[in-house]
């Protein structure tokens, strides 16, 4: 018997519980799926075939398994936990002050960010970025100037990176830095697959006067080969209310204004 609570999904929706799926299970078979959502083999293969073409998951014979999701594009990225990002994203835009100067990483949570900025009434913000896809955002709001570093272009992520990106960086200072992660340890900090992201992000932090992660819960316990900032260096980290109460609680301890939305 399909899921009722399942049944008669749109196309967006079916895919983005299949990946919801595969992040929880591993693997999905076609026949699971096809039963699952009360639909033919033939759909649920289609559905898979446009899944791997976007760098969602890899096909087997019957079925799918998952792709790590660091490795994951940043258009399949935004599917995940969106309504948390939503919810994270709307609280730390509610920070934003008029004149204000602010860093957007890249990322999902932080394009979330900018979106939430097209509808926010401000007369003037500086916003620097060194995503591609957040400047696109931006590009025509009246009262947004936009910063956009050089750099060499990781494609994964639509963001510039490295001594290019770090050098104009120098020449600036910003209120706030908005940092997304790829993994939260309450005992160590947010970390990055990614080196060379990395050293911008260190950059970031190191011209801003508050720096705020913003991240859903999925974010926790997980550990990346490279430390973006450490516990002491944060100052506000934006998550939901699925975070680990011990992790909240210990960052608590150590001086982070945690906020759970």
């Amino acid at each position: 018997m399909p899921h009722l609570s399942e049944r008669g999904l749109l196309i967006e929706e079916r895919r983005r519980r299949i990946c919801e799926l595969l992040r929880a299970e591993g693997r999905v078979t076609v026949g699971g799926l096809s039963a699952r959502f009360g639909t033919s083999q033939v759909t649920i293969r289609a559905d898979l075939s446009t899944l791997e073409s976007a760098g969602a998951l890899t096909r087997t014979h019957g079925g799918a398994l998952s792709v790590p999701e660091a490795d994951q594009p940043l258009n399949v990225k935004q599917l995940q936990h969106r309504a948390e990002k939503l919810r994270i994203a709307a609280d730390a835009a509610g920070l934003i002050r008029d004149g204000e100067t602010i860093i957007l990483d890249s990322g999902t949570t932080t394009a979330e960010i900018a979106r939430r900025i097209r509808t926010l009434k401000l007369k003037s913000v500086n916003v620097i970025t060194n995503a591609l896809n957040i400047a696109a955002l931006l590009i025509d709001v009246p009262s947004v100037r936009l910063i956009i570093p050089g750099g060499i272009l990781r494609r994964e992520s639509n963001s510039l990176f490295g001594p290019m990106a770090e050098a104009a960086l120098d020449t600036l200072q910003a209120n706030r830095v908005y940092l997304g992660a790829d993994g939260v340890d309450p005992q160590l900090g947010v970390m990055t697959p990614h080196l060379a992201e990395a050293e911008l992000n260190a950059k970031m932090i190191a011209i801003s006067r508050q720096v705020v992660v913003v991240a859903d819960s999925s974010k926790f316990a997980r550990r990346n080969i490279s430390l973006i900032a450490r516990i002491e260096q944060l100052h506000m980290l934006i998550t939901d209310h699925a975070a680990p109460a011990d992790a909240v609680e210990l960052l608590r301890q150590r001086g982070v204004e945690v906020r759970l939305v």
